[in-house]
Formats: structure tokens, sequence, C-alpha cells
């Protein structure tokens, strides 16, 4: 099953790639998920247009799938065996996708979201003012407007990521695991995000200790997604 949306949005649409909250028909998705509004369980897999020219992949909600990609949406359907709930995530579709389009898969992530947290973050934290920090400069290449701060041995990061979204990234130094650190940056995210605005993140099922970190600090499941990169080799 791969109907097409109603009114699809083109790469000529005032919608295309604009990103951002308000932008597009995957951003207002996104929204309406974060608010427990999924479409329904029906099994329905939604091709769309990239939200911008980085952005593309697959989302995975509970019974339903959404493929963000600049391809021809009659082959993406062609390729979907009906009534194959996992067929949107499993190799042989992102082989034939990441072909078509020139990407590699970066990771099939857990998608987890939460909301904004009012007050100062639970720890203090140090502004990297000049942008120079490593974790930094990787982040941008897949978010836009990325900020991190950093305590001794971790740093978290927020940026505009798919369809404009606000995600958090944490990361904590070998010697300073085990602490709660992680939980705590994951947590500091939610008070640095603009109030009324969900806060995602994308993590990688088999790190269990950023899984166990993020669900402490309030985010809750929400899917499994792939992204799409370009190679920069």
């Amino acid at each position: 099953m791969c109907p097409q949306p109603v009114d699809p949005v083109s790469p000529t649409t005032p919608e295309y790639g604009t990103g951002g909250p308000d932008g597009g028909r995957l951003a207002a998705l996104l929204a309406a998920a974060a608010r427990g509004d999924f479409p329904p369980p029906d099994g329905a897999v939604t091709v769309l247009p990239q939200p911008s020219p980085r952005d593309a992949g697959v989302l995975a909600l509970t019974g339903s799938h959404v493929v963000f990609a600049d391809a021809d949406p009659a082959w993406i359907c062609g390729l979907l065996p009906a009534g194959d709930l996992s067929a949107p995530l499993n190799p042989p579709f992102l082989g034939a996708l990441t072909a078509r389009l020139g990407r590699t898969v970066n990771n099939i992530d857990a998608l987890l979201v939460a909301g904004h947290l009012p007050g100062p973050p639970p720890l203090p934290l140090t502004p990297d003012a000049d942008g120079t920090h490593p974790r930094l400069r990787r982040a941008l290449r897949h978010r836009d407007g990325v900020r991190a701060w950093t305590v001794p041995g971790a740093t978290v990061l927020l940026g505009r990521g798919v369809a404009g979204r606000w995600e958090a990234a944490v990361e904590v130094e070998p010697g300073a695991q085990g602490r709660g650190l992680g939980r705590r940056l994951a947590t500091a995210a939610r008070h640095l995000v603009p109030p009324g605005e969900p806060l995602w993140a994308q993590v990688a099922p088999g790190n269990a200790a950023s899984v166990r970190a993020f669900l402490a600090a309030g985010f809750r499941p929400m899917g499994a997604e792939a992204l799409l990169v370009v190679d920069e080799e």
C-alpha cells in the first residue's frame, strides 16, 4: 500500500524546500506527531519531496512510513511489497533508493521527542562562542544554526535539522561517562529549545547508554528514521 498524498508538493511549489516549523508537509506531519496526532496505522507509505536539498530519508511511525526523497513516487511505490510493514527500512529498499539518489544510509536511528522545560538548565553550561568545537563542525553538515554548550567532559548541541525541526545531540567523553552527565545534558537541551517547540533527538538503538539518558531526561520514543546523506569523501 503506497497511496500518494493529496495535493503532492513538487519542487516548483512555494512549500518545497522551505523547511521550518510552518513550511512543508513533512514539517506539519512531524509537528502533529509531536503533539500525539499520528497518521492512521494502516500500513500506508506516504511519499514526499525532500524538505531541503540536504535532507532525504525514511521515517517510520507506528503502522505507517514517510519517504522524503526527490525520486519518482511511482518508482518508490513499485519497490515496496504491499502489506510489508518492514520494507521501507529494509536493506533492499534503502539500497535501491540510495543508489538512485547517489547517497548512503547514515544510520537507522530511534527518533525521540520532548517538550521545552522552563527555567535555566540544571547545570552550568559554557557556550562555544567561536564555533570551533569539533562536534559542532560535524553537526553543521546535517543541521542549520547549530550552537554548542560544554561542561567538563561533555557537549550538548542544538540546531535545525530535518524540515526545520529542532534537534539535540549529546556527546560525553569516555572518561566522564557513567556519572549521569548524558541525562543532565539531554535535560539541559530541553531548557535551551525555544518555548512551544518540540525537541527531537536521533539516537542509535545500539547505544544503550544514550538511549537510557534521553529516556531519563523525558524524551519519548516516536519511531525510527534513516537519513540518506551525500558521501563526503
